[in-house]
């Protein structure tokens, strides 16, 4: 699950002239595959539902782990027990890391569990499946050029509420992420980190956050526009509650991509409904060119 405080939708300004729009001479973006990304999100898909701790999130580990080995990642699992209204429950989460040159680093995540759902068959195409896809074909991406800064690719687990959503029935491996950079003195080496969730919307407009770092958030609006997506970034601004609110609240720059309208008022959000015909490979593609322009922008900051 994924929340909004309509009480915030205040005025909110992104300022960023005209003048600005393609003038920087950025790194081209040309690299997404569409149909790599999409083929990840139908794997991930294949598994059917992946509540933590599940056959089909078992399956989503692996294949998540050895597709990030084989482009030569550093790879590392972080396996804590989690403290839930339903008991204790076992989850990990998948860090995979690029080298760069500079000590600082920045991190790209997604959730890749889905919202435990008894009854019913929920298989997440969207949400946790279009993220999780995209974030492996990042990693083939970033992994294939050496920059500026570190990237960890961070693949969190029990972002969903195992009940109903709270502030501790939720983010469970987002909040276990940042209590371990906080336990080991890291925390201060994270120079932004970039959450996707809900990206693979036919109809993709990625939310305006107020839950999100500003100065972040506006180096994701001047990219998207810059590269012709304007039309993809929403009007209204929003608050989100999502994966990146653990460290927004540590002092960790953070921007969350969603689009946390899924079909005609939200229909197929959190139902049967959210399967891999809801998913566009464009729309994969469109969040995946924002991101690595944003990148480019964060390394020249």
């Amino acid at each position: 699950m994924k929340k909004y405080s309509p009480s915030l939708l205040v005025v909110f300004y992104l300022h960023f002239s005209i003048s600005d729009l393609g003038a920087q001479n950025q790194k081209s973006t040309r690299g997404i595959d569409a149909d790599l990304a999409f083929a990840h999100v139908k794997k991930l898909v294949s598994f059917g539902p992946r509540p933590p701790g599940s056959p089909g999130i078992a399956q989503a580990q692996s294949h998540i782990a050895s597709y990030l080995k084989k482009l030569n990642l550093q790879v590392e699992q972080q396996d804590f027990l989690a403290t839930t209204p339903a008991g204790s429950v076992a989850m990990r989460n998948i860090v995979a890391k690029a080298t760069g040159e500079k000590s600082q680093v920045i991190v790209l995540a997604s959730h890749y569990d889905t919202k435990l759902m008894h009854g019913s068959l929920f298989v997440g195409a969207n949400d946790g499946a279009s993220s999780t896809g995209l974030l492996m074909e990042l990693a083939r991406v970033i992994s294939q050029q050496r920059g500026i800064y570190p990237v960890w690719f961070v693949f969190f687990d029990g972002e969903e509420a195992q009940r109903d959503w709270t502030e501790t029935d939720s983010l469970y491996g987002s909040r276990y992420f940042v209590e371990k950079l906080k336990g080991d003195g890291t925390a201060g080496k994270v120079k932004a980190m970039i959450l996707l969730d809900m990206v693979g919307d036919k109809d993709l407009v990625l939310e305006r956050d107020l839950s999100s770092t500003p100065w972040l958030l506006d180096l994701v609006i001047k990219s998207a526009y810059e590269l012709g997506y304007g039309k993809h970034i929403a009007t209204l601004p929003k608050a989100m509650t999502d994966d990146h609110i653990p460290f927004v609240r540590d002092g960790i720059p953070a921007v969350d991509l969603i689009d946390y309208n899924f079909g005609f008022d939200n229909l197929y959000w959190h139902s049967v409904n959210d399967t891999l015909d809801k998913v566009s490979p464009q729309s994969l593609k469109v969040t995946g060119e924002i991101v690595l322009r944003t990148l480019n922008k964060l390394e020249a900051k």
